[in-house]
């Protein structure tokens, strides 16, 4: 039997092998230890939310790509449970989606399903529970990890694991009010080069992802992902649903939607009524 300290107890070889963790010959390179470790690392934080939801957790992963993250999550959580726990994994590429169903029957994880729809598609989707439990979102591009965090709160999840990857509107709403805001104030300044209209939009797109999840009652938890050395995206979003008072964080909601001059995108960062 093949032992490799790397890789836990009870792990698929075959899984391995099928997302190129490992070698044909279940060699592991330099380069697919660094995924490996980056696989681990995420698992570390959401294996204590599969264990506190208990019994039957249904799992969404938004903008699954190659379903690394299901495949792992089912392969170290899933496969030794003897419950209706399910993992489905949304993807818009219809070529992904096949292959990762090809792969779930080879190994026989009947416990998960892949979808060939977009975020926002699912969310209206009957072939999805009503509730969920659990979300992961890793990199969905542009607005698809708001999409991914409309999902959790029509699904009244109990938790979102979400790293977000670029997205363009906030930056681009910057943009369209840039001469305005300079003559209105110093403020302004904060976004005057093209470079810094993105880096800004990208900080206060999570900014406001944050509080919109405060404001539905979530206690949020925002860390660097380390390890993802591949991406600059290394920012960490975890929302647990606590049923917290929401209207501090929606009135900041507000009041950085107006000072940003981005009142347009008010259903964008929706806002609970609690």
């Amino acid at each position: 039997m093949l032992v490799i300290p790397e890789i836990k107890p009870n792990q698929s070889i075959d899984l391995l092998k099928a997302l190129h963790i490992l070698t044909r010959d279940g060699k592991l390179n330099q380069d697919s230890r660094r995924k490996l470790k980056q696989v681990y690392h995420l698992y570390q934080f959401i294996e204590p939310l599969l264990a506190a939801v208990g019994e039957n957790v249904q799992l969404v992963d938004h903008g699954a790509g190659k379903s690394y993250l299901g495949f792992i999550l089912y392969d170290l959580f899933f496969k030794q449970r003897d419950d209706a726990a399910h993992v489905f994994g949304i993807e818009t590429r219809e070529e992904l989606v096949l292959r990762s169903r090809e792969l779930a029957q080879q190994l026989g994880f009947a416990g998960m399903s892949f979808l060939n729809l977009s975020v926002a598609d699912s969310i209206t989707s009957p072939l999805l529970p009503a509730q969920v439990d659990i979300v992961t979102a890793l990199h969905a591009c542009d607005t698809a990890t708001d999409d991914a965090i409309r999902f959790g709160l029509e699904k009244r999840a109990k938790h979102m694991v979400l790293v977000p990857c670029c997205q363009a509107e906030v930056a681009a709403e910057l943009r369209k009010g840039k001469a305005q805001s300079l003559a209105q104030g110093a403020l302004a300044e904060l976004w005057r080069h093209p470079i810094h209209t993105r880096e800004l939009g990208s900080h206060l797109t999570n900014v406001l992802r944050c509080l919109q999840l405060e404001a539905h009652g979530y206690q949020v938890t925002v860390t660097e992902l380390v390890g993802w050395e591949h991406s600059m995206k290394n920012e960490l979003i975890i929302a647990s649903y606590k049923n917290l008072p929401g209207k501090r964080a929606a009135e900041r909601l507000r009041e950085l939607l107006i000072m940003f001059g981005l009142t347009a995108l008010t259903e964008r960062f929706s806002i609970s009524q609690k």
